[in-house]
């Protein structure tokens, strides 16, 4: 089971790469320890494919994910969302027991605990 990427994200990732000057820059999406929930999303460009790196692959751009980062992945969506609030891409990832109102941090499913925010509200 891999990353699964929309096609609206998909469309969007292609819109950011047709500026850059290098045509072999992918999009990288990664986690990272932070966040209010333990974890957090990160993306960032990148034209260095790892031999560890998924390359996830559809409809016409490659989305790279790390070896570690793809554990916690596995089976995610990722998409790309316009809202009231603004325009951003939105992880739903079946591997995370709690997400944070910031929508950018989250807690494993194994940890069984929530967002370090919830005592805030």
């Amino acid at each position: 089971m891999s990353v699964i990427l929309t096609e609206s994200a998909a469309e969007k990732i292609k819109s950011l790469l047709k500026n850059e000057e290098n045509k072999g820059m992918k999009l990288r999406i990664f986690v990272s320890g932070g966040g209010c929930s333990g974890f957090e999303y990160g993306f960032t460009f990148d034209d260095e494919i790892k031999d560890t790196d998924t390359v996830v692959e559809s409809f016409g751009v490659a989305l790279l994910v790390d070896q570690m980062s793809m554990e916690m992945l596995k089976g995610a969506e990722v998409d790309y969302q316009t809202s009231l609030q603004g325009e951003s891409f939105v992880i739903k990832n079946p591997n995370a027991g709690a997400t944070c109102g910031c929508g950018k941090s989250f807690t494993p499913a194994a940890s069984g605990t929530g967002c370090g925010h919830a005592a805030e509200y």
